[in-house]
């Protein structure tokens, strides 16, 4: 029309154009198909990768890994050990010889005061004793004769009888008379001494600890007898390391256990020793602890610590609570998902590894450690709660 005429398609071009028509058909089937996708993936406004798939089961966390937040108690202090002993213990020993004729008490036995525990023979000393008694009547008389012949002489020296010097005499030997009844007495008070300590008997009120003689046993002076122990009160022989000693002082409150008691006892720093062990470089300190029940006994081993510090409220193990970032954060369980908490701590016990939370968690929260933390926040998760 315009005089320019148009160029006729090839045999090529004819062949080939159907061809390239069907693909880009093809291609624009799969760009809807992609732009489809997309939107649902966007429909909520959040990128599918930052929820979980919901299709996926739960993961199942054993008990071992799970914990419930409480209430507690949580010390600090220097760490101590040692050894509970009773704090008033009496050994009684023989102090005259003899075969012992019977015994009252037995190991175990509650005893008081002035009760009787046991006799030793005392027939030779009785014979001891009246002949001491005799000794003492024989030497009074004497002494009786002398006193009197010293009256006697003065009598005739005043009226010019005798000399003087018979007075002298006389004085004389009323003071031998009176030195061998001096000893006549001592002699006599020392027997019936020995024939008091053969009737033994308790000087405290308390238990039968030990009792290593029977009856009919042929004793020796210093011969152990009876233990004795007050069992109202006990003392904790501890020590404390050496740079600890700045947090030790009398009157310090220690709060301990003992093997084979559930509860937590408390005693009061009583004593510090004067220096250090040259082995161990740990400073001895003795702990003055009430025991008016008499549960606890001498002899078991206790350890705990001198509490500088207390605090109560709510209390975690230390693997409850993950610190290696900037700040600490807990992994606690909502609703069955992970969620991830920021907390503020308080009071640490490095003896029993527990802490104090003080800001981020409440009463009863259900927390994830150990291997648990690593699940990411927002996983739904079942688990098996332990108290």
């Amino acid at each position: 029309m315009n005089g320019t005429k148009q160029a006729e398609p090839t045999a090529v071009d004819r062949r080939t154009a159907p061809a390239l028509s069907r693909a880009s058909g093809w291609m624009l089937a799969a760009a809807f198909v992609a732009a489809g996708l997309a939107a649902v993936g966007c429909e909520d406004g959040v990128r599918g990768d930052e929820i979980p798939d919901t299709a996926a089961p739960p993961v199942l966390v054993g008990q071992e890994n799970v914990l419930t937040v409480r209430q507690d108690t949580v010390v600090a202090g220097p760490i101590i050990s040692g050894e509970l002993r009773p704090r008033e213990e009496v050994v009684l020993r023989a102090q005259v010889g003899g075969a012992l004729l019977e015994v009252m008490a037995e190991e175990g036995q509650a005893v008081r005061r002035g009760a009787l525990l046991a006799r030793i023979d005392a027939s030779s000393l009785e014979d001891t004793r009246r002949s001491a008694v005799s000794a003492v009547r024989s030497a009074e008389q004497a002494f009786e004769v002398a006193r009197r012949e010293v009256e006697r002489a003065e009598m005739l020296v005043e009226a010019g009888a005798v000399a003087a010097r018979d007075v002298d005499l006389a004085r004389s030997s009323a003071a031998a008379s009176e030195a061998q009844l001096a000893d006549a007495r001592s002699r006599l008070a020392g027997v019936e001494d020995q024939l008091a300590d053969t009737v033994i008997r308790s000087p405290i009120s308390g238990v039968v600890a030990a009792r290593p003689v029977h009856a009919g046993d042929i004793l020796t002076p210093g011969l152990e007898l009876f233990t004795l122990v007050d069992p109202s009160s006990m003392r904790l022989d501890a020590s404390v390391p050496s740079e600890s000693l700045a947090e030790v002082r009398v009157g310090a409150r220690v709060a301990f256990e003992v093997r084979g008691y559930p509860e937590r006892f408390e005693g009061r720093i009583e004593r510090l020793a004067p220096r250090t062990d040259p082995v161990t470089r740990q400073l001895p300190i003795y702990v003055a602890i009430s025991n008016a029940g008499g549960r606890l006994v001498g002899g078991l081993f206790a350890e705990g610590r001198i509490v500088t510090g207390s605090a109560t409220g709510l209390v975690v193990p230390v693997n409850a609570i993950n610190t290696t970032g900037p700040s600490p954060w807990a992994l606690r369980v909502v609703d069955g998902r992970a969620e991830r908490v920021d907390v503020s701590l308080g009071l640490r016990d490095p003896r029993t590894e527990r802490v104090e939370v003080t800001a981020g968690l409440s009463d009863g929260d259900i927390l994830l450690r150990g291997a648990a933390q690593g699940i990411a926040p927002g996983t739904a998760v079942q688990v098996g709660l332990r108290e």
